[in-house]
């Protein structure tokens, strides 16, 4: 066993082994009669190499299947993994979230209920499809000269992969589950239950396929959700846009005065503006503002290069209609009169005469603000959510304007269809090439510039800024700007009502999922408003995807009247459905491309099979993980559904979490979650940026571990606050590594103590001195805050509270101040063997309330204590903590001791500056106390052992002249002055005793006494 050199003693504190061995006499080595602590327990932890031996402990002693066995037949708490993708070695935000997750499942554990967590992965998908195309690219390979099915097996083996590498990499983040039986969205029975969930939307009525506009991305040739964006700064040519008006009434009678101020207006311009000149070609309609002020304006007089001409009259919201005189260079225009749009019928494509011989309608639009523009929003329904809901809503309107359906302009492969006016045709403009770019505005083959053209030629345009800043939507995987382009599409309609399992009547999936998130414990709260109000504005889900790893839209199309089957009318609906998970459950979701895969399903169901269309299109990965609660949770008989919790990041609203709740709610009518926990994103250091490869201010978990260890990433999780986003970097480790070295500490100063700590030595409670009680009371205290804290999550309260306690009221309190007696007193001191009784309840509470955050020292710390244990630390619950030990009245009494304290402590502080003292043994202070009630509380105690200094006097009265006190502790004062006496050789107090015993000379009464017990149990021995 090693002796532990006490690196909690502060100045003046029980000598440390380093300290006492110089000066021991001659004669004799007192040191070994002393009970220094001992312990193999190291002051460096070494975790890099210490935290892969407990692994295998772990590992060889089965604990998770242990832990499954110990916690049979207690409550469940379920905390459902939100799947990784399995693509790559971890980052720091995996470890956030693992960690976290791993502290809840330990935390629940060890508060009593039966915690399981099983692991997950998201297998499919664009990601790892791209990643083989990538593959592909690299030797000259072509995707399509690639046989599906062998393209699809590539993929599995490369997700398979990965799932090997980041499984090893989360056990080494201390992350306990059952790593042996995880899930993944590619196992075959997950691909025949995410199948079967879809077939339910059809059943049901709520799967549709439309033609509506959705975010492409032209690089990876797919429809994207809104949880595959994300926004960034982009530079847009912006540009201002005539309108002539063509009809301000749809009356024809000229002589009704309304009417013909209204005919005046015939000849003037409504402006838009837009950032997107590409979707010219798709404008349909113009949207106005009910609740904005309108003029029209004259041009007076401009540069003769101008645009805008003189005498041209453009209708303006007023608010912005200085930034458009601005930026159209007008030196003078006059405004005439208010103008009502929803008196202007009609006004004319710019490219009227050019293929764009329709009218364009004004509509009121709730979209149109006075944030930007011209106060009349440009609108192209096959380009924009808001355009498209416009036109739905309008439709019949649309409809009498010979405009019937949403127009098609841009292929998939960012060009113009060949139809499209102007633009079209056997050369057709490019939109946004292979890389995602829109082209520089002076290329000519590019949308953008050829339109601004155009509108030029055609004396449309107003005003252009050629570098407008704004946020854009790109795709998070290939980091290209995306489009909104209208193409056929499945979806899962929200707002048709249905009849859904689960629901009494019929109700919406958007109304069933409001009522869902209003039934769910949020934490932080905030997060309920924010999935509320993506609920609330989310359209239609689209569910589709044109690629080719994933899970199939398994349904069949007839191709003349457009049925979908399976579905609620169809006979063989059953059937199918029971064929296709068979099919899957067997072979996976490779069995829907084989060959003859529409006649294996569709035969002896409907008369001809071949007037069938098989759906080739594949799920969006977002339906296939909102789908694991039907697979995991509902599948597994060691889990249950709903989820007691869902943990992940706050993207997640609109990612997991949405996908989760609207698949649960369409097919279950309730949530898969009882309970839903946000985390931020990570930041530098500094707070300013998020961490990201492209900026080099990551930091890997892999480094950290191989450097500090897994520990301190996990004590960094605990301390930080989680609800926003957290900082991390170099320096923030470092500060991590130095609580966790205090925290180590402590539990190493209890482990050399309780080294000579025998049960039969622990002394009853009532028999215990009021320091020792006070300390109970705060194991008491702090046991209702530890528990609180973990039921709400709240691990950063946690971290603090025991930390305080470990750095405040043990290293710095009860610890400085029984060191003397743990290691002076004789054996059979009463006191001495109340400071290990106390020392025994402290370690069981530290050490248990520790180990959901550090789970491998807890563990170290238990085997250093229990060296035979074939257990584990994280098969105990927490202590139950006796009622006895609350005294309210006690801990009041010595909160106030403790202050009298801090003047004397202040007091020999200066004292130690002044080099009057070195050591507060020294030291022989006078405490007056003004305060009669006071005085009589602190009368009674031994103010030399509790200030730690070889002799104190304690007096009532006014403070002394001269006297050292604290602003912050009233009617204290603290008079220095020097111990009497001589020093003891053993433990160091200054006392007139020392040398009064005959036989020990150079030892306390106190101390002799000590040597003589140890001495006769030495002879025993």
């Amino acid at each position: 066993m090693q002796k532990v050199k006490d690196a909690a003693a502060p100045k003046g504190g029980k000598p440390t082994v380093s300290e006492t061995e110089p000066s021991v006499p001659a004669g004799r080595d007192w040191s070994e009669t002393l009970f220094l602590p001992k312990t193999d327990f190291a002051m460096k932890a070494g975790l890099p190499n210490l935290e892969p031996k407990l692994l295998a402990r772990w590992e060889a002693m089965k604990l998770f299947r242990q832990l499954r066995k110990a916690a049979k037949g207690r409550e469940k708490f379920i905390l459902h993994d939100g799947p990784p993708y399995a693509n790559g070695h971890l980052h720091i935000g995996h470890a956030l979230n693992k960690i976290l997750k791993d502290t809840v499942a330990r935390s629940q554990t060890m508060l009593g209920k039966d915690s399981n967590y099983v692991p997950g992965w998201d297998c499919h998908g664009l990601p790892i499809e791209w990643k083989i195309e990538e593959q592909y690219r690299a030797k000259g390979k072509n995707k399509d000269d690639v046989p599906l099915i062998e393209f699809r097996r590539e993929c599995r083996e490369f997700a398979a992969k990965w799932i090997d590498v980041q499984r090893e990499e989360f056990k080494r983040l201390g992350v306990e589950g059952d790593w042996e039986n995880p899930y993944a969205t590619m196992s075959f029975d997950a691909e025949a239950t995410i199948a079967n969930e879809l077939m339910k939307f059809a059943m049901n009525g709520s799967l549709y396929q439309g033609s509506k506009p959705v975010m492409w991305s032209v690089v990876e040739r797919t429809a994207l959700a809104e949880a595959e964006v994300e926004y960034h700064e982009h530079t847009s040519p912006a540009i201002f846009v005539k309108f002539p008006v063509h009809r301000a009434s749809d009356s024809t009678d000229v002589e009704d005065p309304e009417m013909r101020r209204l005919f005046e207006l015939l000849g003037t311009n409504v402006v838009i503006w837009t950032t997107t000149p590409w979707t010219i070609p798709g404008n349909r309609a113009i949207a106005y503002s009910p609740k904005i002020s309108y003029g029209l304006y004259q041009v007076i007089s401009t540069p003769d290069e101008n645009w805008a001409k003189q005498g041209e009259k453009v209708i303006l919201a007023d608010a912005l209609a200085e930034n458009v005189k601005s930026a159209a260079r007008i030196d003078e225009w006059k405004r005439l009169r208010d103008v009502n749009p929803a008196n202007i019928y009609a006004t004319r494509h710019p490219f009227h005469g050019k293929g764009y011989d329709f009218e364009v309608r004004l509509f009121p639009g709730d979209h149109v603000t006075e944030e930007a523009g011209t106060g009349f929003v440009h609108t192209a329904p096959g380009h924009g959510a808001d355009d498209y809901e416009l036109f739905v809503k309008n439709k019949k309107s649309f409809e009498a304007a010979s405009i019937p359906e949403v127009p098609h302009t841009v292929r998939e492969d960012g060009f113009y269809f060949e139809h499209v006016p102007l633009f079209g045709g056997d050369q057709p403009k490019r939109v946004v090439d292979d890389k995602g770019s829109f082209g520089k505005l002076e290329d000519i083959r590019y949308a953008n510039a050829s339109v601004i053209q155009a509108l030029k030629d055609a004396n449309a345009l107003v005003a252009m800024n050629p570098r407008h800043k704004h946020d854009y939507p790109h795709s998070w995987r290939s980091k290209a700007p995306v489009i909104f382009r209208n193409t056929p599409q499945w979806f899962i309609a929200l707002d048709k009502t249905t009849k859904i399992k689960g629901v009494k009547g019929q109700k919406t999936i958007r109304e069933t999922a409001l009522q869902a998130i209003d039934d769910t414990r949020f934490v932080p709260s905030s997060g309920q408003n924010r999935l509320r109000g993506m609920t609330e504005s989310r359209p239609d889900w689209v569910i589709s995807r044109q690629r080719a790893w994933g899970v199939p839209i398994t349904v069949f199309v007839h191709e003349q009247t457009g049925e979908v089957i399976p579905n609620a009318k169809f006979n063989g609906a059953s059937e199918l459905i029971e064929r296709i998970v068979a099919a899957f459950n067997a072979e996976g979701a490779d069995a829907w491309f084989k060959d003859g895969a529409r006649e294996r399903f569709l035969n002896g169901l409907v008369a001809y099979p071949s007037e069938w269309e098989k759906v080739d299109d594949i799920l969006d990965v977002w339906f296939e993980s909102g789908s694991t609660h039907a697979f995991v949770l509902e599948k597994r008989k060691d889990l249950g559904s709903p989820a007691a919790l869902y943990l992940e990041g706050s993207d997640q609203h609109r990612g997991w979490f949405a996908s989760s709740l609207m698949e649960s709610c369409g097919t279950r009518g309730r949530a898969p979650f009882e309970a839903v926990l946000t985390h931020g994103f990570i930041l530098d250091e500094k707070g300013e940026e998020k961490m990201s490869k492209s900026k080099g201010n990551t930091l890997s978990p892999q480094d950290v571990t191989k450097q500090s260890g897994s520990e301190i990433l996990r004590l960094w999780v605990a301390s930080a606050d989680y609800s926003g986003d957290i900082r991390f970097g170099p320096g923030i480790v470092q500060a991590s590594t130095e609580s966790y070295r205090k925290l180590r500490n402590t539990l190493r100063f209890m482990l050399g103590n309780l080294a000579h700590d025998r049960p039969d030595l622990h002394v009853a409670y009532a028999e215990l001195p009021e320091l020792e009680r006070f300390m109970l009371h705060r194991l008491w205290e702090l046991d209702g805050v530890v528990r609180k804290a973990y039921e709400n999550f709240d691990f950063k309260r946690v971290f603090s509270s025991l930390f305080n306690f470990c750095t405040g009221d043990l290293s710095a309190l009860y610890f400085d101040i029984r060191k003397d007696a743990l290691y002076c007193e004789p054996y059979s001191s009463a006191k001495r063997r109340a400071a290990l009784t106390v020392l025994d309840e402290l370690f069981n509470c530290l050490a248990t309330w520790l180990a959901p955050i550090l789970c491998f020292t807890s563990e170290e710390a238990y085997l250093a204590r229990f060296p035979e244990a074939k257990d584990s630390v994280h098969l105990k619950t927490f202590p139950d903590i006796p009622a006895e030990w609350r005294d309210e009245a006690l801990a009041e009494k010595w909160q106030a001791i403790w202050q009298i304290r801090q003047v004397v402590t202040g007091a020999l502080e200066v004292e130690r500056r002044e080099k009057r003292i070195g050591s507060s043994l020294e030291a022989a202070p006078t405490i007056t106390i003004a305060d009669k009630a006071l005085f009589a509380l602190a009368k009674d105690e031994d103010w030399a052992e509790i200030t730690i200094t070889s002799a104190a006097t304690l007096k009532l009265g006014k403070a002394p002249t001269g006297a050292f006190t604290l602003d912050d502790v009233a009617d204290v004062a603290v008079v220095p002055g020097l111990a009497k006496g001589k020093k003891c050789a053993r433990s160091w107090k200054i006392s007139p005793e020392v040398g009064t015993d005959k036989e020990f000379p150079d030892l306390t009464p106190r101390d002799a006494a000590a040597v003589r017990e140890f001495d006769a149990l030495r002879g025993r021995a």
